[in-house]
């Protein structure tokens, strides 16, 4: 007889939740930093510990980080959960984000308590989900840096 609950817990510790430490930067702030029009040390900064969501599809930030960060709400847009509900939800400017050794510029959606990392991210810096470790690692064919798809 095989035992399903035992069974259940073994394939929930093997399959956690993938956590990775990431830094988000207002990238409006650094290109003024940039052009000589904003000190280095007035540039706005976010650092947290994030959930890699491979089904979802864009980054989403919580309000309060978006309120720490300076980040202009551009848009409004539909977001759509894996149960079918959907909301209107703000999305930000561009965002410097930092991964890895790493990093993307986004614009993230403003919903939920945590700082979610999308697919799009993980595309863009050519890094791989190892689910049976908890971790994510680079791209075995470019494991030196980021290659973009075309």
């Amino acid at each position: 007889m095989i035992n399903i609950d035992r069974n259940l817990s073994q394939i929930s510790k093997n399959m956690g939740a993938v956590r990775v430490n990431v830094k988000l930067t207002n990238a409006i702030d650094e290109g003024l930093v940039n052009r000589g029009l904003l000190k280095p040390n007035l540039v706005r900064v976010y650092e947290a510990e994030a959930v890699i969501n491979t089904g979802a599809v864009r980054t989403a930030i919580p309000v309060e980080v978006c309120e720490q960060l300076g980040l202009r709400i551009r848009s409004q847009e539909i977001a759509k959960y894996a149960d079918g509900r959907q909301e209107t939800v703000g999305v930000t400017g561009p965002m410097i984000i930092e991964m890895e050794g790493r990093e993307t510029i986004e614009a993230a959606m403003v919903l939920g308590d945590i700082v979610l990392i999308g697919q799009t991210v993980l595309e863009t810096l050519d890094l791989l989900v190892d689910c049976k470790n908890q971790r994510l690692v680079p791209n075995p064919e470019n494991p030196e840096r980021a290659v973009l798809r075309v």
